[in-house]
């Protein structure tokens, strides 16, 4: 059965006829020079990579999983070996301050290099992804000094870096937990404490691994405002910088999960384990939070990649599959292709891939012009983009990853169910993205409870707006029904998220519960419309060619906005219901 094919040639579409991508980073300084161009073509390099080396790793390491073997981590076959291939290649410092040995690339190409990684074998791309999460955090919180000792290494995927968050008794509140960190008189602390679900908390790739960890000071008080963070390497350095002894941390045990079973999460011991502040003490979860939200993005990519992959083997297997008679009845048995059933799981696969993957280009620019733009309105109109977006993408993309997944299952049928198809492994490792980085129910909660209220709500204003001038704009300038009646079924959606916003916003000012009841319903509202904002640009501009690629874009275009986009009118109805019946049972009756 075919493998995966790296989706290049619909990057090269989006960056050059969608997004303008050589014009709006040729504003940013120090890319004045690059192109969509060589966009692409560092992306061809890197999808050969995840295609020949990863993505045969994948099932494999499933099967094999992470293991302890003498009280250290050992990684399923190949996977040290294609690590240090991955480092050999450069990939790690792709999107990396070139003031650390990055190569300084956009984080659009970051971001389009972590789709094909998650694609073709998810448990690997945890590796770099939460490296450069952690390089994010030390990048700007840490001193000169902590930045000049670890970065270099870790932008260069020399060394990795993991987050330790959680503890048994405190999950999404972390003002409980526990871990404590006392000063030793150095300028350091030693830090005591358990954490659990510690994704590559260990491994056996050699180099070190850099934890960030949250902890109390002695004086600390209760709550988050008591948490500080700090950098609590596996091993200590020697004055010449090359690694020293052990650090007090060692790995209690593998957690046995449902997926990503190559993937070392670990439950990780500190007993004293030597480590300094980042940033200034009572503030670890603001410094954190830089960590966590590009995380966030990250693994809202891991759901792209899932949907992508899945929906190629689904799309390869129904070709091939003979099954059924024709729709006239005059031939069988015919590919599954043919029926209607079928073809409207594999249209749900690309109309959701396609356009969470042109959502994500959008904000992937914004936050390459937030980071670089001269302009400093500019960059705070994009950064607050960014963050608007920020739930909306985890919480979607995962959502949708695993739905298609599943639906990419269904085509297999029976097949789907059996290991050796690699479906069922598209579930499960989906399964997580739904619930690790903030679960996608507080990635709602974080959006209708937080987010919209931004800017004294102006935020979500701003973005309606330019969702409603870029579709009025097709609608007027593109005379083709293609475009025309999408557009038009996009501003019918758009129509109904504002209305939608006003009537939670109000509702919100005298029931307790309406934005707990009505949060998940509203981001899924919120990123069905952003998407179809994005099929209407995909559909302006593919109306100008007659490629295949372009015929099928205008094609799954009316698909997403006719099967699709008419969930919108169901969840605003759901969300004007109130939250009367949600919180109407007594306890004793569930």
């Amino acid at each position: 059965m075919s493998s995966y094919m790296p989706p290049t040639d619909d990057v090269g579409f989006l960056l050059k006829n969608v997004f303008g991508f050589d014009a709006q980073i040729a504003a940013l300084p120090g890319h004045e020079e690059l192109t969509a161009d060589f966009a692409v073509a560092v992306l061809e390099e890197a999808g050969r990579f995840c295609r020949e080396v990863l993505e045969p790793l994948n099932r494999p390491g499933d099967e094999e999983g992470a293991r302890i073997v003498d009280g250290a981590v050992v990684t399923p076959k190949g996977v040290k070996e294609a690590y240090r291939a991955f480092v050999d290649a450069g990939w790690p410092g792709l999107s990396g301050d070139v003031a650390f040995g990055g190569q300084g690339l956009p984080r659009v190409v970051q971001i389009l290099l972590d789709e094909m990684l998650s694609a073709t074998n998810m448990s690997f791309g945890l590796f770099p992804g939460l490296t450069r999460g952690a390089v994010e955090a030390v990048a700007h919180h840490a001193s000169d000094e902590l930045k000049a000792i670890w970065l270099p290494k870790m932008v260069a995927g020399e060394w990795t870096g993991a987050m330790a968050l959680t503890e048994a008794s405190a999950g999404t509140d972390l003002g409980l937990l526990s871990t404590r960190a006392e000063p030793v008189g150095d300028g350091s602390y030693r830090i005591t404490g358990t954490k659990i679900f510690i994704s590559s908390g260990d491994h056996d790739f050699g180099g070190n691994i850099v934890h960030l960890v949250l902890a109390r000071l002695p004086d600390a008080p209760k709550g988050v405002k008591g948490i500080s963070l700090f950098l609590a390497p596996k091993f200590l350095l020697n004055d010449d910088g090359s690694l020293g002894e052990r650090n007090a941390m060692s790995v209690g045990s593998l957690e046995h999960k449902m997926g990503i079973h190559a993937q070392p999460t670990c439950v990780m011991n500190y007993d004293g384990a030597i480590g300094w502040l980042v940033g200034e003490p009572g503030r670890g979860l603001n410094a954190m939070f830089t960590m966590m939200n590009a995380e966030r993005l990250f693994v809202g990519i891991q759901g792209l990649g899932i949907a992508e992959a899945a929906t190629q083997k689904a799309v390869a297997y129904a070709r091939e599959r003979l099954q059924g008679r024709s729709l006239d009845g005059a031939r069988g048995p015919v590919p599954i292709i043919e029926h209607a059933d079928v073809r409207r799981m594999l249209m749900t696969g690309r109309a959701l891939a396609d356009g969470c993957r042109a959502l994500a280009i959008w904000t992937a620019l914004q936050m390459d012009i937030a980071a670089g733009h001269p302009d400093a309105a500019t960059r705070a109109e994009a950064d607050g983009m960014v963050a608007l977006l920020t739930p909306v993408i985890k919480a979607a993309f995962t959502d949708f990853g695993f739905d298609v997944a599943v639906l990419s299952q269904q085509v297999f049928g029976g097949h789907g169910y059996i290991r050796e198809w690699g479906m069922e492994q598209f579930v499960r490792d989906a399964r997580i993205t739904q619930i690790y980085e903030g679960t996608n129910g507080v990635q709602a909660m974080d959006l209708a409870g937080r987010k919209l209220s931004l800017e004294g709500g102006a935020l979500p204003k701003r973005f309606f707006a330019l969702v409603r001038r870029d579709v009025e704009a097709a609608a007027e300038t593109h005379a083709a029904p293609g475009v025309k009646d999408v557009a038009t079924e996009v501003l019918a959606a758009l129509a109904r998220l504002e209305s939608t916003t006003a009537v939670l916003q109000a509702a919100s000012q005298s029931d307790a519960a309406a934005v707990g009841a009505a949060a998940t319903d509203y981001l899924k509202l919120f990123a069905l419309t952003a998407i179809g904002w994005m099929w209407v640009r995909m559909a302006a501009a593919a109306s100008a060619g007659d490629r295949l690629l372009e015929r099928r874009k205008l094609v799954v275009a009316r698909f997403y906005c006719e099967r699709l986009l008419p969930q919108t009118q169901g969840l605003a109805a759901a969300i004007a219901s109130g939250s009367n019946s949600t919180m109407a049972l007594p306890d004793d009756l569930f």
